[in-house]
């Protein structure tokens, strides 16, 4: 199978066009770090970090999740995730997604991506306030996007560090 190509970035348009279109870009960017490798592969870290590329695809996928259909959305978790022991394991999300299968981890993460994008949407609008409040309050979808892209930016590079350390392969 060949690679994936990454979406092209919008130059011009409304703020979903450029605000989704840059989220896609990074959704896809990040997985492209472990296209081809093998569930070994995608379990290998790089002293003195625990992460993997298995365990950030992990992290990933709840965090899809946990912004957009919990807090965002009000809804409760898929149950492999509401069902976590945090207090046992503060990394769950991650420890859970090194024993899953490639094919497993990367059904999850789409299905995750799918539900975000319902509920994006869905959306009267990017001023709509988040169902549940944080610590200082509710966000809007406008900053939850932002956020995420923010986080996958952040993401990718933990990513092509580890994925350049298993096989040389770099970041187009």
């Amino acid at each position: 199978m060949a690679r994936p190509d990454l979406p092209d970035i919008p130059l011009v348009g409304d703020e979903e066009t450029l605000l989704v279109g840059f989220l896609d870009f990074f959704r896809a960017e990040f997985l492209d770090r472990a296209y081809g490798l093998n569930k070994e592969q995608l379990a290998i870290t790089l002293a003195p970090s625990t992460l993997s590329l298995s365990r950030l695809i992990g992290h990933m996928t709840m965090v899809e999740y946990s912004w957009f259909r919990d807090r965002f959305a009000g809804l409760e978790l898929p149950e492999e995730f509401a069902n976590l022991d945090w207090d046992a394991d503060v990394d769950a999300e991650m420890t859970r997604a090194e024993k899953l299968s490639v094919d497993e981890l990367m059904a999850e993460f789409h299905a995750a991506v799918a539900d975000a994008r319902t509920h994006i949407v869905a959306a009267e609008s990017f001023d709509q306030m988040s169902a549940l409040p944080g610590r200082d309050g509710h966000w809007n979808l406008r900053w939850i996007l932002i956020h995420l892209i923010e986080e996958y930016a952040r993401h990718c590079g933990h990513a092509d560090l580890i994925r350049e350390s298993i096989d040389g392969d770099t970041a187009r």
